[in-house]
């Protein structure tokens, strides 16, 4: 319920949606998106309505947008990287088949690659709280991703083991 003259925001836009899209693109600045994609050879030879490396941003933003649909990550990922100048100009949100080819053509291997130059230790030996005597303190927040059930992905991830199959 609203205060006393509390008024509503005209759009359901947060300053933290705008902050999650900024740390983004400061970890994973522009130039080393562009560099893996070139590497990985999945750059495109057009300039399209979803480049890749744009593609790579929008599916690190459907991570930490998890329970939003494709039109919306989007929204949210071009308001984001507006606020915070990584981009210029207007542009249309794309169909959702039209996200899903351009995610299927950009494929695994950017963001693999992007994963192995980026992911370690955030903590080093100085930092409070981080170790336990001699042991690293981790944690695992227990992100889940859905799959298709397929047998590629049986062999690959296995199945959970429960009492019924």
């Amino acid at each position: 319920m609203p205060r006393p003259g509390q008024v509503k925001p005209e759009t359901d836009e947060r300053l933290s949606d705008r902050i999650a899209i900024g740390v983004l693109t400061r970890t994973f600045p522009p130039e080393l998106v562009d560099r893996i994609v070139e590497e990985s050879g999945k750059s495109g030879q057009r300039n399209r309505l979803l480049p890749p490396r744009v593609v790579v941003y929008f599916v690190l933003a459907m991570c930490l947008f998890s329970g939003q649909g494709y039109e919306e990550v989007a929204r949210l990922l071009t308001q984001g990287l507006a606020w915070a100048r990584c981009w210029s100009g207007s542009w249309q949100v794309p169909t959702t088949a039209a996200i899903s080819r351009a995610r299927v053509k950009l494929g695994p291997e950017p963001l693999k690659a992007l994963f192995e130059q980026t992911a370690g230790p955030v903590a080093i030996e100085s930092t409070a709280g981080s170790w336990y005597g001699r042991w690293r303190l981790m944690a695992v927040d227990g992100t889940t991703f859905d799959v298709p059930d397929s047998e590629e992905n049986d062999a690959r991830f296995g199945r959970p083991a429960t009492h019924r199959g």
